[in-house]
């Protein structure tokens, strides 16, 4: 299955069931998180890309609320949050094999987003 990236800059995998109507508004969330809270990008491995996150005392239940509704309509991300400290969150995200363009696109967004003046 591959990412469908438009011309402006949407992804959306195949295989997710999130009604169409609300993919902008999942992305809308995604691009406030990378916009607010990105403070580094890690790839660390093709399948797995790590977000450094800072922001304020209730990011991570922020991130975790975010990453289980969108696990909820595309199962093949497997998402880890964790945090030492209030606003200060690691958000790992995974893919199989068959997702990295996802994860591409995804990666691309948080570097693209966060740059934006």
């Amino acid at each position: 299955m591959t990412a469908e990236i438009t011309a402006g800059l949407t992804w959306v995998p195949q295989a997710c069931t999130l009604p169409t109507a609300q993919q902008p508004l999942r992305l809308a969330e995604f691009d406030d998180l990378f916009a607010i809270a990105v403070e580094q990008s890690e790839r660390v491995s093709d399948r797995h890309l790590r977000l450094s996150l800072s922001g304020p005392d209730d990011l991570e239940a922020t991130v975790r609320d975010l990453a289980a509704r969108e696990n909820a309509c595309c199962s093949f991300f497997a998402f880890t949050v964790t945090s030492e400290a209030p606003g200060n969150v690691v958000f790992d995200i995974e893919v199989p094999a068959a997702h990295v363009n996802v994860l591409d696109a995804l990666a691309d967004r948080a570097i693209r987003v966060r740059s934006t003046p």
